[in-house]
């Protein structure tokens, strides 16, 4: 007879864009990111693989000169990796712990109707996915299957749904899952759940405060100027042209976080990729908006990143804090969310909702 003790698992896949571990990695990574026509359509189909060949030959110093001044790799993979890590524990904590998540859960139980009891019987085994680099989804998904594992949350780590993104992940992973007998439910935008909000208003608060102690000469009784900047990943118009709700989503969450703190925000687009119209008003003609109309401090928001990587640590941290000197702005940046307390616990909440909704605790 079996073990009627044995715990079922529930297996969790987190997906990420991925980035190059090494500057030698610059280059493949490039080309797969290039071959995708989900995020940008490089000619007629049979040209695309060919024109991407082309332009991760000819771009790959340059950008590994971009990855050399950050580390020499991306770090996206050992955050995923971290966030997982810290996901996995809060989903297999039974009790509601003391400390930290106990201070999260009470402060923000208003908010949230929070999963507090796991069946003994049940783990969560949590697992992360690239889809440009290595581990690809295609490498994971039968990792997962030769595990046991046959229930599995997909939660892409982009909180506003892009087809772009989210869409171009989904598609690979139920491309490589249709191939394994396996019950799967993706989980496709979060821009506006309560602990996602709270941990950007966190951050956002902090920002401001360490902005407002490193100003000189400060009068007493008087707050700093401070212009939030939410800088968001760029996309082709012609996305939003199509119905994408990618703006609309950034646009929600910000307007979540205003109702949670007075600031006086703008919203930006970043990391343009291709010979195609973008979204605008792109960060740095931003920049040059603000600083003619006098704005003097700006705290920026990468809004639409969880994680850090090349697009906070060398375009936010180096290029556009470069450009903010030459304008006679002062800038800086709010922390990334990567592992922080409120944004595990949003993932937790996403998660166990779900997880109740499908009726996969008994």
């Amino acid at each position: 007879m079996g073990d009627k003790t044995a715990k079922e698992t529930i297996g969790v896949l987190l997906l990420n864009l991925g980035g190059p571990d090494s500057l030698q990695a610059v280059k493949p990574f490039l080309y797969n990111l290039f071959s995708d026509r989900q995020i940008i359509k490089l000619g007629p189909e049979f040209l695309q693989k060919p024109i991407a060949w082309l332009i991760s030959t000819t771009r790959h110093k340059k950008t590994e000169g971009f990855y050399s001044l950050i580390g020499g790799k991306s770090p996206i993979l050992d955050i995923t990796n971290a966030q997982a890590k810290a996901l996995e524990a809060a989903l297999n904590t039974r009790d509601e712990g003391r400390g930290t998540r106990d201070e999260i859960v009470r402060r923000l139980s208003e908010q949230s109707e929070r999963s507090s009891i796991i069946p003994s019987a049940l783990h969560f085994k949590v697992c992360v996915g690239m889809r440009y680099w290595h581990p690809l989804i295609e490498e994971v998904i039968p990792e997962i299957h030769n595990a046991g594992i046959r229930k599995l949350i997909v939660l892409s780590l982009y909180p506003q749904y892009s087809l772009a993104t989210t869409g171009s992940s989904l598609s690979k992973f139920k491309e490589v899952a249709s191939k394994y007998k396996m019950e799967a439910f993706c989980i496709e935008s979060w821009f506006n759940h309560p602990l996602y909000i709270e941990a950007l208003v966190d951050v956002i608060r902090k920002g401001m405060d360490i902005f407002a102690e490193s100003m000189e000469h400060r009068a007493k009784d008087m707050e700093p100027d401070i212009h939030i900047l939410f800088s968001a990943h760029s996309l082709p118009q012609k996305f939003i042209d199509e119905g994408d709700p990618y703006v609309q989503q950034i646009k929600g969450t910000i307007e979540e976080i205003a109702r949670r703190i007075e600031i006086k925000w703008h919203l930006s687009y970043q990391s343009k990729s291709g010979p195609v119209k973008w979204l605008e008003p792109s960060t740095d003609e931003k920049l040059k908006e603000l600083a003619a109309k006098g704005v003097r401090n700006i705290l920026v928001v990468p809004i639409s990143f969880v994680s850090d990587h090349i697009e906070t640590l060398y375009e936010i941290d180096i290029l556009y804090r470069q450009l903010a000197e030459e304008l006679g702005l002062c800038l800086r940046r709010t922390e990334s969310l990567n592992t922080r307390p409120v944004f595990i616990e949003a993932m937790r909440d996403i998660i166990m909702k779900n997880v109740k909704e499908l009726n996969w605790i008994g």
